[in-house]
């Protein structure tokens, strides 16, 4: 773990950019075993378990150019794996049966990670300004939110299409914030760390087990003088920092 004296330490409060799956709640396991189950319907003659996830991969790539993130998203990469590996054509049926791996999803209730209720409830007394900063379909991202019965110790929540450089000079623009005392807090150095670094904000990294392999990516270091990367194992750790 690396420690670093942070301003919220010194009772200042901080801004808090806090996202959203696989951080505060449970995402990726979901659709692994979605994912999982796919691999296993395809039950492809040539192509190993792991040959046919590569090409997901690449196919989850290439639709997330087109149609973002989220179910629909998922779905659609699925089926065009499934239509690129398969002899067999994808007829309405099988589409239907391919959709209801992904769909299936959201069917899960929010799983809210063990210790996180109780880490913002303390954030929230220090007097932390947070706001979930998200990327995905803005209706499916909300609707987690408000499931979760986190939602009141949010100022705001900021669904955007994808989490890079930009977008986060946007919400800090939006909300006139304060670089040096605002932090994005997550699991993803791809979508969390990295980018909000390059955009001049601190940064805290929680590792996750099952993060995304599309959000893998070398851990950046801090660019500019007095700028933090804080890395820490799990969410409840914060209370020892802000």
């Amino acid at each position: 773990m690396t420690l670093v004296l942070t301003p919220g330490q010194n009772g200042i409060p901080q801004t808090l950019l806090i996202d959203a799956d696989d951080t505060l709640w449970e995402n990726n396991i979901y659709f692994e075993r979605s994912i999982a189950d796919f691999i296993s319907f395809l039950n492809h003659r040539e192509f190993t378990p792991k040959q046919v996830r590569e090409r997901l991969n690449q196919v989850e790539r290439e639709s997330i150019v087109t149609h973002g993130y989220g179910l629909n998203s998922f779905a659609n990469a699925l089926c065009r794996t499934f239509e690129r590996l398969s002899v067999e054509p994808l007829t309405p049926e099988l589409r239907e049966r391919i959709h209801s791996f992904a769909f299936r999803i959201a069917e899960h209730p929010v799983e809210i990670i063990s210790g996180v209720a109780e880490t913002l409830q303390h954030l929230t007394g220090r007097n932390h300004h947070m706001i979930v900063m998200t990327k995905g379909a803005p209706a499916e991202q909300i609707s987690k939110v408000e499931r979760s019965g986190l939602q009141q110790h949010f100022a705001a929540v900021e669904v955007v299409a994808e989490k890079n450089a930009a977008a986060y000079r946007g919400v800090a623009e939006k909300y006139g914030l304060d670089p040096d005392v605002t932090w994005m807090i997550g699991n993803s150095p791809r979508s969390d760390v990295n980018p909000a670094l390059e955009a001049g904000l601190n940064a805290v990294f929680v590792p996750h087990d099952m993060t995304w392999v599309l959000e893998h990516e070398e851990i950046a270091s801090p660019s500019k003088a007095g700028q933090k990367l804080l890395k820490i194992q799990r969410f409840p750790e914060l209370q020892h920092h802000f």
